[in-house]
């Protein structure tokens, strides 16, 4: 700033100590972090936001809801995931399973290791041997193997063992493969940044004339995967090589030059607007990147659609073409999801914990007023289950204003209460999570207001 005048609210965050010039063995210093605006008005608006996101921080809930722990004992940067958030986790997984499904995608499998010189053929080994765990040897000489960073030089290989014709193309092989990646203490951070996460990683392997329309495909697919999870607002960014900096890459100019014509042509046709950034293509391709805004208008990369030149030429990928000549195919890297853990992480800050009825691992707590209605509480949880809802019942002995307290702490998105009356016209009172009383209905009014918010 050319003079001080420009500050008009100021507010201190933060101490943290450092050491003069990042060295221990100097005297230690204490580091003051604050911030500044030219109006009062501003800072307030800062820090109710900053405030929303220390509430929404999706390490604050996911240890509140009981779906995520940590533990230096398994190791820093390992997630656990607990019965509630593995029960999340796995119903993300079936949508995604059976939306993909529908488009022609084929389940694979690949281990959880691979042989060093995978992934140097691929040419990950160079790229990034300083984010993968150390080699793990064997008593065999020579014999070296890495915990798998990545699961695209797996599908190359399932497709060589595959040997598809042009007639069997595109091929979509796709896998929920767990992959894990050395990051460094001070990088950790959540489920954000973690050295084991799962991807929901797809690879297509295609002829070069079908390239535009199927990335037009995962376009839909990727924005189809936003909106089910309430993810409205979104940008695109077209990841470009940059040029004065090809060390940085691998492959021909030309394949490049096509790859990145071919992404800007889908984005044009589906009418995304699309904000191009070099240097930030993957290092055997460009791709198309998704900004995700949150409640709090936070961006965030959710989604990545690639396309791929190269890596099939590295391991010979080939199919035969319709005169018995050998053709090279392309292979599209695609992932709505990103990993599991940073699309939970964020989905947690989205909505507050508070999950939509179809993913939410408890969708109903009946709350006996007394002990008197426990019996008819589990009439009502049995009806409710055997429509398939998961549902559970506070049996303790507790007033009913801490059970109401303690369900919407647990964030469960239908409360329904149940007495004298309840019991004897056949109804229960619903409370909705967030929004208080809804009135008394009878079941099957409840149940069928239930299969439609599902819906």
């Amino acid at each position: 700033m050319p003079h001080s005048g420009f500050i008009k609210a100021i507010k201190l965050l933060g101490i943290a100590g450092a050491y003069w010039q990042g060295d221990v063995k100097q005297k230690q210093l204490t580091r003051i972090y604050g911030i500044t605006f030219p109006k009062q008005g501003l800072l307030a608006t800062f820090l109710a936001q900053r405030e929303a996101a220390r509430q929404r921080d999706h390490r604050k809930l996911g240890k509140e809801l009981g779906y995520f722990a940590f533990s230096t004992e398994v190791g820093i940067g390992l997630p656990l995931w607990l019965p509630k958030g593995a029960d999340v986790r796995e119903r993300m997984i079936a949508y995604l399973r059976d939306t993909q499904s529908k488009r022609g995608y084929l389940p694979v499998i690949t281990p959880h290791i691979g042989h060093k010189s995978l992934y140097i053929t691929s040419g990950h080994y160079d790229k990034y041997k300083e984010g993968t765990f150390q080699e793990i040897k064997t008593p065999h000489e020579g014999e070296a193997f890495l915990l798998k960073p990545m699961n695209c030089p797996h599908h190359c290989l399932i497709y060589k063992a595959m040997r598809p014709t042009y007639r069997e193309l595109p091929l979509r092989l796709a896998e929920f493969g767990t992959v894990y990646r050395y990051e460094q203490h001070g990088e950790l951070h959540g489920l954000t940044r973690v050295r084991s996460f799962t991807q929901d990683d797809a690879h297509i392997f295609c002829r070069p004339d079908q390239v535009k329309a199927l990335f037009m495909e995962v376009i839909d697919l990727v924005v189809e995967v936003f909106h089910k999870f309430g993810f409205t607002a979104y940008e695109a960014q077209i990841s470009l090589r940059d040029s004065a900096k090809k060390e940085r890459y691998i492959g021909h100019d030309q394949d490049w030059e096509m790859a990145e014509k071919a992404i800007e042509e889908a984005v044009k046709r589906k009418g995304i607007a699309a904000t191009r950034v070099l240097g930030e293509a993957a290092f055997y391709g460009p791709k198309l990147d998704f900004m995700v805004k949150d409640a709090l208008d936070r961006s965030w990369q959710l989604g990545t659609v690639q396309i791929d030149y190269h890596l099939p030429k590295r391991f010979g990928l080939t199919y035969i073409g319709p005169s018995g000549e050998s053709h090279v195919p392309v292979m599209i890297h695609r992932a709505p999801f990103g990993s599991l853990e940073r699309f939970m992480a964020i989905l947690l800050e989205h909505t507050a914990g508070k999950l939509p009825l179809w993913l939410a691992p408890e969708q109903v707590i009946v709350l006996p007023i007394s002990e008197v209605y426990k019996e008819y509480a589990s009439s009502v949880a049995t009806t409710l289950r055997s429509h398939g809802f998961r549902v559970s019942i506070d049996e303790r002995d507790e007033k009913v204003s801490r059970k109401i307290r303690d369900a919407e702490t647990t964030k469960v998105p239908y409360m329904l209460l149940v007495g004298a009356r309840e019991a004897a016209d056949h109804s229960v009172s619903v409370r909705k999570q967030g929004s208080g009383e809804v009135g008394s209905m009878k079941m099957d009014e409840l149940i069928q207001q239930l299969k439609e918010e599902i819906e």
